[in-house]
């Protein structure tokens, strides 16, 4: 089956997560993409297939007769969509031949513009799969099913040599649990590859220190006539707490390796309020900084309005998986032969994000990032082409054939 073929199958599985509450996956419609996965891969002739409670789909080709001994090299992939913009009922538009200009979203009348995405002008002449506009498309990430699915049937037809293969698709990836529930038990692979990133041709292996933090405020409400030396307006607090904050330091004014605040979401009336916030920073150093500034709020507040006016709770996400790929260097170099080998120079960039590479590294299965293909994700203006999907098919299968050479 064509690559092509594979991801518009998928992308007509609703597989969003959602952010609330701990239960992975975090929607039972994952479930049904991780079923028919898991069919897909019995089907192929895979070894060791399962589909876990969590949502967790492994599968296992067996390497090639006499090198068993060698390397076994992961290949992994996430089955949910960004919980930012509707992944229910996606309508592709099929654009072949595309002539390089701003492309109309017929759904919903909008553009897809050359002016915000420059890399489109790079993708002339290929054949460009887009939304309608009104939803994502999801080749965040079933592009890199589809491209991992495609790569594992072409290796069993071919006479490639290889040596073991795991296969892994996680649930709840966008909501920072792909992870969670991860078997490194089962899924005996000596190092991993996420597919997950943007151009073909980049493996990356710098990421995000990240965390979340939350304040809540509470305040002491009565009529505002008598209100004086009584009140304690939480809903200013937390305007306060925001306009403490640097403004050049947010996501809007960051780029590269820099960090940022970024409040999230914010509630508020005299009596109550809440700031949510994410946190991210590629240096170790600054992002605790960062945590300590917020934690210095805390503080400053309680001592202004009260003790108990202010709690602040931080929850660490995931780390910079590059101290982890500095000691296994192979990894990269792995991936960058491969890249040469399909004609791509490789690039390598510090990812302004995770993946489940990140934390998957940390629990002893050193994994960075691949492209696939895919950009402008998580909304409306998500595309990807067939020609870059091929090419990642290529390269899967060129990792596998320089593992066995080593």
């Amino acid at each position: 089956m064509r690559v092509e073929e594979r991801f518009l199958n998928y992308i007509s599985y609703w597989t969003t997560s959602k952010e609330d509450g701990e239960a992975v996956p975090s929607t039972e419609r994952q479930l049904v993409l991780a079923k028919a996965l898991t069919n897909e891969l019995r089907e192929l002739g895979l070894q060791k297939v399962t589909l876990t409670e969590h949502g967790y789909v492994y599968g296992l080709l067996p390497a090639t007769p006499g090198l068993e001994s060698k390397k076994s090299v992961g290949f992994i992939s996430h089955m949910d969509t960004a919980p930012d913009f509707s992944g229910k009922d996606i309508k592709a538009q099929i654009i072949p031949d595309y002539d390089g200009t701003d492309i109309l979203l017929k759904g919903s009348g909008t553009y897809l513009k050359t002016d915000d995405f420059p890399s489109l002008k790079a993708l002339k002449g290929r054949t460009l799969i887009t939304t309608d506009g009104t939803t994502l498309l999801g080749a965040d990430d079933k592009a890199g099913i589809a491209e991992i699915m495609t790569a594992t049937e072409q290796l069993i037809a071919s006479d490639v040599p290889h040596g073991n293969i795991w296969i892994g698709f996680t649930p709840d990836e966008e909501v920072g649990r792909g992870a969670n529930f991860f078997d490194l038990d089962y899924f005996q692979a000596d190092f991993a590859y996420t597919v997950d990133g943007d151009y073909e041709g980049e493996v990356a292996y710098e990421n995000f220190n990240a965390a979340s933090a939350v304040f809540s405020i509470r305040g002491v409400n009565v009529h505002p006539g008598e209100a004086k030396g009584i009140m304690v307006n939480a809903a200013a607090i937390a305007c306060e707490i925001q306009s403490l904050l640097p403004v050049e330091e947010t996501p809007a004014h960051t780029e590269g390796r820099e960090g940022f605040f970024h409040l999230t979401d914010m509630q508020g009336e005299v009596a109550s309020a809440s700031l949510s916030y994410i946190i991210r920073d590629h240096d170790k150093t600054l992002f605790e900084q960062r945590l300590n500034r917020l934690k210095n709020l805390e503080r400053e507040m309680n001592e202004k309005y009260g003790d108990g006016t202010v709690t602040l709770v931080i929850h660490n996400s995931y780390s910079n998986m590059l101290e982890i790929i500095e000691k296994n260097a192979y990894v990269v170099d792995i991936a960058k032969k491969a890249i040469q080998s399909a004609g791509l120079e490789p690039v390598s960039r510090p990812v302004r994000g995770g993946t489940d590479g990140a934390r998957l590294s940390f629990m002893g299965l050193p994994c960075p990032n691949l492209g696939t293909g895919g950009y402008g994700f998580h909304g409306p203006y998500e595309h990807i082409s067939v020609e870059a999907m091929n090419t990642v098919v290529n390269i899967l299968q060129e990792i596998a054939a320089v593992t066995a050479s080593m």
